[in-house]
Parts: C-alpha cells; structure tokens; sequence
C-alpha cells in the first residue's frame, strides 16, 4: 500500500536519507547532515514543499516542488525539481503515485502547473508521458554557472 504525504520540519529524518542517496545518484558526494540541513532550509524558509511516498510503512520515495510564477501568464506554477523512489521500490506505482499527488496539488493551490527537466536518456520520461507530461521541444534550456 502506498501512503503519500507532506513532509514537515518534524519529520525531516525520513527523506533525508533519501535525498542523499538521490544526490549520490546525480554523481555527488554523499553527505547526510548537509541534505537534512537544505530539506530543513527549504521547509523552514517556506521555499519547497516536500511529499514523501511510504510503501508499507516503510518510507521509500519523495518528491520535492518549488514554487515560482510566470511572467507571462500572470499565474503560479511548481517545478517538480527533485523525485526519487529507492531502487529496490521502483516498478510498484510509487514514483505514478508521487506525481498524481503533486498535480493534485497544483490544482488544489490554483496553480498553472507543474514543470520539470530531466536527463535525455532517464527511463523515467515514458511515465511522465503516460501521465500527461508534454515533451517541451519549443525552447532551449540554458544555464550560466557562476562556480
């Protein structure tokens, strides 16, 4: 059974370990306290709202949305910045279940709606695409690093 949920100040502890091992799958180096320190960062700044997807009792999975708005349409919109379901939990509906969760919260907050990017060759494109994602081949992504 998959039970999804907001995760609060309180009980940080649970995707910590997660977002770390999330990290370390982006090729970083592991480091638990500083990702329980950002996830505290974010929630108590109010700048992301963090679901935790926990699969018989056993949290497994999280998805992390940051609020920020567009110009143009004059409306609000999250970006799906982080999802991550532990390797051994994927192929049971978790990561579906993560993402059903945060459009139910885009329509409940009234927001535009949900943006995200991933990697050209991450597997997980044909289940954004199964749930109504649209490839968006109209724009170019760029990125000027300062480090």
């Amino acid at each position: 059974m998959i039970t999804i949920s907001k995760v609060t100040i309180k009980n940080i502890n649970e995707v910590a370990p997660l977002f770390d091992a999330y990290r370390v799958f982006y090729k970083q180096e592991t480091d638990l306290e500083a990702a329980s320190q950002f996830l505290l960062n974010r929630l108590t700044n109010n700048e992301s709202l963090i679901l935790k997807a926990t699969f018989f009792n056993k949290v497994v999975g999280f998805t992390q949305l940051y609020r920020t708005f567009s110009s143009v349409s004059l409306q609000s919109t999250y970006i799906l910045n982080d999802l991550y379901v532990e390797e051994d939990y994927r192929k049971n509906g978790i990561g579906k279940a993560l993402l059903n969760e945060a459009k139910k919260i885009c329509i409940a907050d009234n927001y535009k709606g949900l943006a995200l990017e991933t990697a050209i060759d991450n597997p997980a494109q044909k289940l954004y695409e199964k749930l109504g994602w649209v490839k968006d081949s109209g724009y170019f992504h760029y990125f000027w690093s300062a480090k």
